[in-house]
């Protein structure tokens, strides 16, 4: 996939029930899973990315799925990045960067003052795009745990 064909990408929001998103999420599980043990793996599935309080994104090139993102929104103009994630046929072109910076947007239109987000260690490729964008590790909030599988981090969107 050339870089021409990234920069057509159409990033909008959808339900995550489509056979195609829900495909899209399965490929994201099991990346997941090859990097990380379950107990250290914080997805959330469809049910949890088609609640009010989330706002999920889908990237399509010609049709197809290719990346995906969501904000769930909390309390305190606050918010957190999850399921951020890119097809091998799309990375490389700058597609998971266009996904944070328009769930970013989002955020802000929904009054979101600070952005958090949970990776890991090994996600290599996601930890050199959040630092890219701004985003400085932190300590464990929200409920997570203070694991060494997890990378927390941080962004002030004022």
């Amino acid at each position: 996939m050339s870089a021409g064909v990234a920069s057509r990408a159409v990033i909008a929001p959808e339900s995550p029930y489509q056979a195609s998103v829900g495909e899209l999420l399965r490929r994201s599980d099991a990346y997941s899973r090859s990097l990380y043990p379950p107990a250290a793996s914080y997805l959330i599935d469809a049910d949890q990315l088609a609640r009010p309080n989330v706002r999920f994104l889908v990237a399509r090139i010609d049709g197809n799925a290719v990346g995906c993102g969501a904000v769930v929104l909390g309390a305190d103009g606050e918010g957190e990045l999850k399921r951020i994630f890119v097809a091998d046929e799309a990375r490389g072109q700058r597609l998971g960067a266009r996904l944070v910076e328009a769930l970013e947007a989002l955020a802000r239109a929904e009054d979101v003052r600070l952005l958090r987000l949970e990776t890991g260690p090994y996600s290599l490729p996601a930890l050199a795009l959040y630092r890219r964008l701004g985003y400085r590790e932190c300590a464990a909030f929200g409920d997570y745990p203070d694991d060494p599988l997890s990378v927390f981090m941080e962004k002030n969107l004022v």
